[in-house]
């Protein structure tokens, strides 16, 4: 098969599409014929050597895809070759083939296409696990998230409405804004001008949100902090600003606030398929009956993976960009 390779350490150029082996199938994995996969941003930290794969997994980047089952091992009694899936993925979607674990395969939602499912597995696992699992935001709750015009972000949205949430977002111009209002956003705020915990706290007449979800890390953490309400919950699931930073721990004791972090490729499998499991079970209901969608900005040729990551790491983006073998 053709896989992405990442051949050394550095930019876009790195990418290359070589012939390489066929994955090894495992007794609970299922072989999926790649229809396409999505970009994550840890699939740019991976490539400049930031962000390597867990022990055992594929080697090459992506770490979800839609497509065909061609083969199932033989512990796996659920799937069917011939059954079209997407799937959660420690590794290797960048590929015309890939092995993943049973227990992390979902069904492509009625209604969705199955190139589109590939914007998925990622998001959908990330924010249940994040935003609801961990932070437990409930109907009539308050909730902000960054970057509401990423991947995340613009499914962090549509689920947090779906779900009964007053949302609030930040984006860095007023074409992502708009796009985030259309999906649901209730409270839309630029980042570059206007700060953003004066209006969350004029918004909320002085309280602050419920909930947040981060992915910018050391440079928001005290003003998150400072956005939240009492027993406000902060997840932290991307340091695009840096690791380290320092807080004002009399902000949070007053409050009784939560601080967490959170990723998803790092889990153990047990830990994933409990996930997946959630996400069938209170996520695609949700996109079967039209209040959740992927929302795909660009599709690229597998082989122009680079030019995938140099739009990726231009922020020029709305939502997810595929790959398509």
């Amino acid at each position: 098969m053709k896989a992405i390779v990442i051949t050394t350490a550095g930019g876009p150029e790195v990418l290359q599409l070589q012939q390489v082996e066929d994955p090894e199938l495992k007794d609970d994995e299922v072989l999926i014929k790649v229809e396409a996969t999505a970009l994550n941003r840890a699939d740019t930290l991976q490539r400049k050597g930031a962000h390597p794969p867990p022990k055992g997994a594929s080697s090459y980047p992506g770490l979800e895809c839609s497509g065909t089952i061609q083969a199932v091992g033989k512990n796996v009694s659920r799937w069917r070759v011939g059954d079209q899936v997407c799937a959660l993925l420690s590794g290797g979607g960048y590929a015309e083939k890939v092995a993943a674990p049973a227990a992390q395969v979902l069904p492509v939602p009625l209604g969705v296409s199955l190139k589109d499912a590939a914007g998925l597995p990622e998001v959908a696992c990330t924010v249940w696990s994040t935003v609801f699992m961990m932070s437990r935001l409930s109907a009539g709750e308050t909730f902000l998230v960054h970057g509401g015009s990423s991947g995340i972000g613009t499914f962090a949205i549509q689920i947090a409405k779906a779900k009964g949430a007053t949302v609030f977002v930040t984006a860095g111009n007023e074409e992502k804004l708009a796009f985030c209002k259309k999906l649901g956003a209730d409270v839309c705020i630029n980042y570059k001008t206007e700060d953003f915990v004066s209006r969350v706290k004029e918004e909320t007449g002085g309280k602050g949100v419920d909930v947040i979800l981060d992915c910018i890390g050391a440079a928001y953490l005290q003003r998150n902090l400072d956005s939240l309400n009492f027993d406000g919950r902060l997840c932290i699931i991307g340091l695009q600003s840096g690791a380290v930073a320092e807080i004002k721990l009399n902000t949070l004791l007053p409050r009784r606030l939560t601080v967490q972090g959170a990723g998803m490729r790092a889990r153990n499998p047990e830990n994933k398929a409990m996930v997946v499991n959630e996400v069938e079970k209170n996520v695609w209901p949700e996109v079967v009956a039209g209040k959740l969608k992927p929302v795909i900005y660009k599709s690229f040729p597998l082989s122009d993976a680079g030019e995938g990551h140099k739009l990726m790491e231009s922020n020029e983006h709305i939502g997810k960009i595929l790959l398509v073998p």
